[in-house]
C-alpha cells in the first residue's frame, strides 16, 4: 500500500513523502492515526497544491513584512511619562508602553512579546528598540521618552 506521510513518522519518514508499508499498517496506524493518507493521484496533487499555496502565502507575508519594516524604521513614536523630582521617570518605559504608543500614533499593532529593548528605558530622550516581526525580518523604532 503506497501512503503521504501528511506528519513525520519516526521511524518511517517525513511529511510530503510518499512511502510503501504493508495494509494493515498503513490503514490501521498511519491513516487511523491521521498520520498519512492512501497515496492516490488526487491526494498527492492536492497535497502538492496546498504545498504551492502555502509557498506563495509564505512569500507574500514576507513582502508585506518588508514593506511593515521600512515604514516602521522611518517612523519616531513620542512616549510622555511622570518625571520625578531628579528628572528621571518614575519606574520604566515598559513593552505594553511601547506597543500601545505606536498603535495610538500610527495605528500599527505590535504584540509587545514582539518588542526587545537591549536595556531597560529609564531616561528621557531617544532611544531604539528592535521590533521582531517575523520569518527572521527585525526592525528598529525610533522611540523619543519625554517627560510629563
Amino acid at each position: 500500500m503506497r501512503v503521504l506521510l501528511i506528519k513525520d513518522v519516526k521511524s518511517l519518514g517525513k511529511a510530503g513523502e510518499i512511502k510503501e508499508v504493508k495494509d494493515g499498517y498503513g490503514k490501521n496506524f498511519l491513516i487511523g492515526k491521521g498520520f498519512a493518507r492512501h497515496a492516490t493521484d488526487e491526494v498527492i496533487a492536492e497535497w502538492e497544491e496546498a504545498k504551492r499555496q502555502a509557498a506563495a502565502n509564505e512569500a507574500q507575508e514576507i513582502a508585506d513584512l518588508t514593506a511593515m519594516k521600512a515604514k516602521l524604521e522611518t517612523l519616531e513614536v513620542t512616549i510622555a511619562k511622570k518625571l520625578g523630582d531628579t528628572g528621571h521617570l518614575f519606574g520604566a518605559v515598559t513593552k505594553d508602553d511601547i506597543a500601545k504608543a505606536l498603535e495610538d500614533a500610527h495605528g500599527i499593532t505590535i504584540d509587545k512579546k514582539h518588542i526587545e529593548a537591549k536595556k531597560a528605558i529609564k531616561m528621557t530622550g531617544k532611544h531604539e528598540v528592535d521590533l521582531k516581526l517575523g520569518h527572521g525580518i527585525h526592525a528598529l523604532l525610533h522611540l523619543d521618552i519625554v517627560g510629563a
